[in-house]
């Protein structure tokens, strides 16, 4: 998901401000009705949103520093089963 801001329970987790971390997700191919793999890495703030029910949660990341080549956002909201600290680092959990 892009920077635009996401509805649902909005919360900060201390732990996780300030980390580096990489992620990846789904976003569509431009041109087609299909999507594809996107790698993202950057600083996590702390702030996440908790989306449906039941509840998925998505960390914010900024200062990208690796995203694809066509996207346009400064931030990226990052599901956080699909979120990892660090190179190698563990996978944040979704709650």
């Amino acid at each position: 998901m892009s920077e635009e801001t996401l509805d649902g329970k909005k919360g900060f987790d201390s732990a996780y401000a300030n980390r580096v971390a990489e992620c990846d997700g789904g976003g569509p191919i431009e041109g087609t009705r299909y999507a594809g793999r996107q790698d993202f890495k950057g600083r996590l703030t702390g702030d996440y949103v908790d989306v449906g029910d039941p509840p998925s949660r998505w960390y914010l990341m900024v200062d990208l520093t690796l995203r694809p080549d066509n996207f346009v956002g400064d931030a990226v909201w990052c599901l956080a089963g699909n979120t990892f600290l660090g190179e190698d680092g563990p996978t944040l959990p979704n709650r």
